[in-house]
């Protein structure tokens, strides 16, 4: 257990520092691109629904989670076994998300106008690459809304999720979620096209992330404690006990609503995906109209908290790596 935390403390230091190298991009590209591939290819042939019905289309959205996991984590089983814990740090590292999420995230709080009459559209293209809604007449503050939902949400799914299964498992752990987490953004949705075929996905992201996403606001409520003011770990903690059931969303509810507690900020309510308009439930009680000082606000706290994390990782390594010595060495006299 020792080396294991001290594999996942490695790699969240490798990917928060590093991240994942443009030129290894370029070159390879990213493992998550790689389990897309096949995920898009078995949609385009499997998800046919003039040859296969509902019930066979969920059988063949099963089949392609069951066929992936055995490729993807039967290879990492192998490389986990054959490298060194500093070597499988190293992969694992390329399946988080702290550096890329920060970037995004201050791409927008940077596009967005010094003056209320200043060009949102370079602010609404950055807020595009991290959310699915419609964003094209959005002004500064369903912007910054939105953008800090996004951080909330991707803070479990990105980073504390594969971290958990790194933990648990190993490389296979955190390579498996990340295949399932992929399949459930490309195929796990209710739509027509995706309710049966991603219906494997969708149950299997649930499950995976069910504890992550509870331990993040646990995260976001100790930091907001240490960094803020115990109100605001309080408010944290208490908003995403009561509102995190109320998200369409098992698990998206809880780093969300533990957000809008901490900030003392509204999310969730009504937004549009591809013209059409969802009426979500409000997290929250605070204030509603927002500003790019709230979601400067948000990253310092996500940011905060990412230490707070490593911090903890670093002081439980070190306790046991402490204890494993002092056995060894009472085993030697």
């Amino acid at each position: 257990m020792a080396e294991r935390l001290l594999t996942a403390l490695l790699a969240l230091v490798i990917e928060r520092f590093v991240g994942y190298p443009a030129w290894l991009q370029r070159t390879i590209r990213h493992p998550v691109q790689w389990m897309g591939a096949l995920i898009a290819q078995a949609d385009s042939r499997w998800n046919d629904h003039q040859r296969f019905s509902p019930r066979q289309r969920v059988v063949l959205g099963g089949l392609l989670m069951l066929l992936l996991a055995v490729l993807f984590g039967g290879l990492a089983w192998v490389l986990a076994r054959l490298l060194p814990f500093w070597a499988e740090a190293l992969l694992a590292s390329a399946l988080l998300a702290q550096k890329s999420l920060k970037e995004h995230v201050e791409a927008i709080i940077h596009a967005l106008p010094a003056t209320p009459d200043g060009d949102l559209a370079p602010a609404r293209r950055a807020l595009s690459m991290i959310v699915g809604r419609d964003t094209a007449d959005f002004d500064e503050g369903r912007i910054a809304h939105a953008a800090i939902e996004s951080l909330a949400e991707n803070a479990s799914d990105g980073i504390i999720a594969p971290l958990f299964w790194l933990l648990v498992a190993g490389l296979p752990g955190i390579v498996l979620y990340k295949l399932v987490n992929t399949a459930d953004s490309m195929i796990g949705h209710l739509d027509d096209r995706y309710r049966h075929f991603g219906k494997a996905a969708a149950r299997l992201d649930d499950v995976l992330n069910f504890i992550p996403a509870r331990l993040t606001a646990l995260l976001y409520a100790l930091t907001a404690a240490l960094a803020r003011s115990w109100q605001a770990g309080q408010r944290c903690l208490m908003t995403a006990l009561r509102d995190a059931r109320k998200h369409v969303s098992p698990n998206a509810g809880w780093p969300e609503a533990a957000m809008a507690g901490a900030l003392d900020i509204r999310l969730g309510g009504p937004r549009s995906y591809a013209g059409r308009l969802v009426d979500f439930p409000w997290l929250g009680t605070g204030r509603t109209r927002l500003s790019r000082h709230d979601l400067a606000a948000a990253l310092t706290l996500h940011e905060r908290m990412l230490w707070v994390l490593t911090a903890l990782l670093a002081l439980i390594t070190g306790v046991l790596t402490a204890g494993v010595v002092i056995r060894w060495s009472a085993v030697a006299d």
